[in-house]
Parts: C-alpha cells; sequence; structure tokens
C-alpha cells in the first residue's frame, strides 16, 4: 500500500452493512476500498444452519439485488415468511398480520448472516471491490471542510488517505469513539438465547412471538422446516436454560410458547449473547459517517437490526450522490449532515418502539400488562392502524 495512496470513501469493517455499502457506493462511481481486520469470510455451508438470523424485509431484499447478491441468497436457503402473530397471555388471541393484508406475497424472509456475507462478498468479487484483508487501525484523523483528508494509520504503519471514512465497524467502534462521538445507552440485562427447534406442528410460513414478563420470545421459520428461536430472557432465566439439558430445554420452550407450534422435539445447541440499546449522539463529523450498529443497536424483538444498517447504506448512497451530481461537495459537513438527519429519525423511532415494547411488557405495575394485551386486540380489530403496523413492519 503506497504512503501517498488516496481513495474517494474507506469503508471500515466487511461485515453485511459495510460490504452492502461499498458495493453501492462502488456502482454509483466511487472510487472504495474495503478494511476489514479479519480474514475471509466463513465459506457458506449448505447443511449445517447459521444460528445467527436476520428478518430481511422487502426492501432490503431490493438492496440486495441490485448489489447482485440476492440471486445468490434465493438459490441457496431462505424461507419466506407470509404472516406474524403476536400475543402476550392467549394465542387464541394473538394480533396476527398477513401479507395479503398489503398486497405482498410475503412479509419479508428468515436469512441466515453467513449466507447473506458470502453472497455479498460473491457480487464484491465478481465487481473487483478493492477489499483488503487483515487491516488493522491503530489511529485515525478526521477531515474537515478545508479541502484536508481523512486518513487512517495501520498497524504495518502505512497509512491511506480519503475524502470520507464510512464507520461499519460494529457497535464498539473504535472509529467512533476516536472522532469523539458519545453514545447514549443501557443494558437490557437480558441475554438473546438462540438455537434451531423441530417442532410438532408445522410453522406454516408464519412468524410468532410472545410477549413474557421476562422478555419477548420469537418462533422464525427456517427453510427445513425448523424455527429459529430467539428468546430474550433476564439473565438469571438466560443462565437457567442454557444450563438445561436438551429435553428440558424443550418442555420449557413448548410450557413458553403455549405449545403453539406443539411440543418442540428436538433443538440445536443454545447460544446466548447480552442485549443492549446504543445510539451515536451524531451519525458524522467532517471526514466520517456511521452507519449499521457502529450508529445504533437496537432490542432484537422487532428484528430490525441489520434492516436498519440496509436503510443506512440506502440513504448514504442517495444523499453523497445527489450532492456528486449537483455538483456540490459530496463530502462536505452539510452534505453529511443531510443523511444524518434522515437517518436519525427513522432509526430512533425503531429504538424508542422496541424498547417501549420490551419495557411495558416486562413491567411489574399492576393491570399494566392487562391493558397491553387488551391493546393489541384492539389494534387488530382498527383496520388502518394495523394496516399502518403491516406496512412499517414490512418495509423498514
Amino acid at each position: 500500500m503506497a504512503a501517498s495512496e488516496i481513495v474517494d470513501i474507506a469503508i471500515v469493517g466487511g461485515g453485511p452493512v459495510g460490504l452492502a455499502a461499498a458495493l453501492a457506493l462502488q456502482h454509483a462511481g466511487f472510487r472504495v476500498a474495503v478494511l476489514e481486520r479479519g480474514g475471509v469470510p466463513a465459506a457458506f455451508d449448505a447443511v449445517d444452519y447459521d444460528l445467527r438470523v436476520f428478518a430481511v424485509t422487502p426492501e432490503s431484499a431490493n438492496l440486495l439485488n441490485r448489489l447482485g447478491a440476492w440471486p445468490g441468497i434465493a438459490a441457496a436457503r431462505i424461507s419466506p415468511y407470509t404472516a406474524m402473530q403476536v400475543w402476550e397471555r392467549d394465542p387464541v388471541h394473538a394480533l396476527s398480520f398477513d401479507a395479503s393484508e398489503v398486497g405482498t406475497a410475503q412479509l419479508g424472509w428468515i436469512i441466515e448472516h453467513r449466507l447473506i456475507v458470502a453472497a455479498l462478498w460473491q457480487a464484491a468479487e465478481a465487481r473487483q471491490l478493492d477489499i483488503r484483508l487483515n487491516s488493522v487501525i491503530e489511529s485515525a484523523a478526521f477531515a474537515g471542510d478545508n479541502g484536508e483528508l481523512a486518513a487512517l494509520q495501520f498497524e504495518d504503519g502505512t497509512p491511506l488517505r480519503a475524502r470520507l471514512i464510512v464507520a461499519a465497524d460494529g457497535g464498539h467502534s473504535p472509529l467512533r469513539r476516536w472522532a469523539g462521538i458519545e453514545t447514549t445507552g443501557w443494558s437490557y440485562r437480558q441475554q438473546a438465547l438462540v438455537c434451531h427447534v423441530h417442532t410438532e406442528q408445522a410453522h406454516q410460513l408464519t412468524a410468532y412471538q410472545r410477549f413474557l414478563s421476562s422478555g419477548p420470545l420469537a418462533f422464525l421459520p427456517l427453510a427445513d422446516g425448523r424455527s429459529s428461536i430467539v428468546w430474550s430472557a433476564e439473565n438469571g432465566l438466560a443462565e437457567e436454560l442454557l444450563a438445561l439439558d436438551n429435553a428440558a430445554f424443550c418442555q420449557r420452550l413448548a410450557e413458553a410458547s403455549q405449545w403453539r407450534l406443539g411440543d418442540v422435539l428436538a433443538t440445536t445447541p443454545r447460544i446466548a449473547f447480552p442485549l443492549r440499546l446504543q445510539h451515536a449522539h451524531d451519525y458524522a463529523r467532517p471526514g466520517l459517517v456511521l452507519i449499521g450498529d457502529a450508529a445504533h443497536t437496537v432490542h432484537p424483538l422487532a428484528g430490525q437490526g441489520v434492516n436498519l444498517g440496509f436503510g443506512d447504506v440506502a440513504q448514504l448512497v442517495e444523499t453523497l450522490t445527489a450532492a456528486r451530481d449537483a455538483r456540490r461537495d459530496w463530502s462536505a459537513e452539510r452534505t453529511l449532515a443531510q443523511y444524518a438527519r434522515a437517518r436519525k429519525a427513522s432509526n430512533l423511532e425503531m429504538l424508542a418502539v422496541t424498547d417501549a415494547l420490551d419495557r411495558s411488557f416486562r413491567s411489574p405495575l399492576p393491570g399494566l400488562r392487562t391493558a397491553l394485551g387488551l391493546g393489541m386486540t384492539a389494534v387488530g380489530r382498527a383496520g388502518p392502524l394495523k394496516a399502518l403496523l403491516l406496512h412499517q413492519a414490512a418495509s423498514v
């Protein structure tokens, strides 16, 4: 890497959101380099399912299609979900959403993390995207509106200069910290326990979610007929569930779901990760923008984390391209501020809704959970309000 090398945009982080941003910006005509501290991502395994899955909306799928990644995803294994059922006390009175109500074939797809990365990586190779693996960044200097370039300093001592640095380096983003951008957030004192299970009854391409006093439990349909479980449980309960043998865990899971899919017959090994909400005070500084988890992390109950990140990508590309095409400085602070304003509104709305839902259904206040349960029933009967929620669920 030459000492004087300059690119238009340096994207730090080669996960799904970082790769999507790189492909989209390269397609828009920017000279892009992706800096990934790891090596080549793990290959997609056609036999073993990844425990980490995303609920991908049609809008996100459209982005992946424009980037050339969707054909590879669709040719592998994905499960559409055509309906959702959400309840608190009784599944008979669940709030139900159906894709036919908004005139679509599906509300979204359940897709493995590893498959999305593999498809984006394949698209990147086809387009000869500049990806630099094992790039350990030791420091960064960010630019202003005086024409000065941003610079990254690598572990081996070589620099890379860019008109803009895009931080796609995760919730613990070093770039965000080096830029002095503070965050607001808190721990939920919960862990998300994930695994895949066989159930007595077929999932019928439906996503199920029950709100429990200890946290939400979701069953997400997989292509092989199993369901992916995301059980957000308070720390003590999560440790207890992890310690159970398979038979005991299957019984507890069936009880918690009120046997909505009958008995749970088998489970894969379980893993868990801590949950927290985090939101950056600023999405942009001169020479730097934040996307994905570097800007925001959200409770997984709505399954919208990756969709928010892809929304960041779409907005960033639109903002930079519009400025360039209008012969304005696309890397100027005022241009980056336009991106930040547009995305903050959408992201804060989702963070607020998911946080409020989780806190409300776990509240010890007498009568509140009953009122919320009645509220879900009322929403199910209110056509316009239900249609609005359904549209949001399918298009974030």
